[in-house]
């Protein structure tokens, strides 16, 4: 079986008033984008499931995939491939043909929001989908949230008190059956900036490798 996207919002998600009007510019401006709630990209079986912040307005709300076409992407999926959640070749493309292995991708966000900023409200919003999601994937090991927004959306999907675990960098938080793994976003920011640099992402991909195979 081959890897597939997977919808847990509509593509016309009506819920949040401002990103709704964003998408419609969009689809005027970008009339050639996906321009809509970003499905999750996904393995048959799901070990790792990893948790985003938002589509990115050139990358995933251009091509419907998570982190696709977008400068996080060229970090996140030749590491995928490096520590074999993933297999064939990353171009950027959402028909590439990449396979990701024992893994999915998705995003606390579903739809892209100006500035690449979602509001309080709209986090919270849209956390239905992650509640239903995450549920569904009995075989996850761990859940690697990139960023302090998507730890604190998944631990409100998981019904866990924000004060319970908190973020940093490669922690790893014992949550049921399932590890809550922290790691900075691998946005251009953070990479330029120096806060998260190739190796301390690779550390937190070899750490999640260990817990899949555990």
């Amino acid at each position: 079986m081959v890897s597939s996207l997977i919808s847990f919002a509509p593509k016309d998600c009506p819920l949040c008033p401002r990103l709704v009007a964003f998408r419609e510019q969009n689809k005027i401006k970008h009339p050639d984008y996906y321009n809509g709630a970003v499905p999750a990209f996904t393995a048959p079986e799901v070990k790792l499931l990893i948790i985003g912040l938002a589509p990115g307005l050139h990358g995933a709300n251009n091509t419907g995939r998570p982190f696709t076409a977008d400068y996080a992407g060229d970090l996140l999926y030749p590491t995928l491939i490096k520590y074999g959640f993933a297999k064939g070749e990353y171009k950027e493309r959402a028909d590439d043909g990449l396979k990701l292995v024992d893994c999915r991708i998705t995003n606390a966000v579903r739809c892209v929001p100006p500035e690449n900023k979602p509001t309080p409200v709209e986090i919270k919003t849209c956390n239905q989908f992650l509640k239903k999601e995450i549920p569904t994937l009995q075989n996850t090991r761990v859940i690697l949230t990139l960023g302090l927004i998507a730890h604190q959306a998944t631990l409100r999907a998981l019904d866990i008190k924000q004060s319970t675990f908190k973020f940093v960098h490669n922690a790893a938080h014992q949550a049921g059956n399932v590890t809550i793994l922290n790691s900075y976003h691998c946005s251009r920011y953070n990479t330029n900036t120096g806060r998260l640099t190739e190796q301390m992402f690779h550390a937190v991909f070899a750490h999640a490798r260990e817990l899949c195979d555990k």
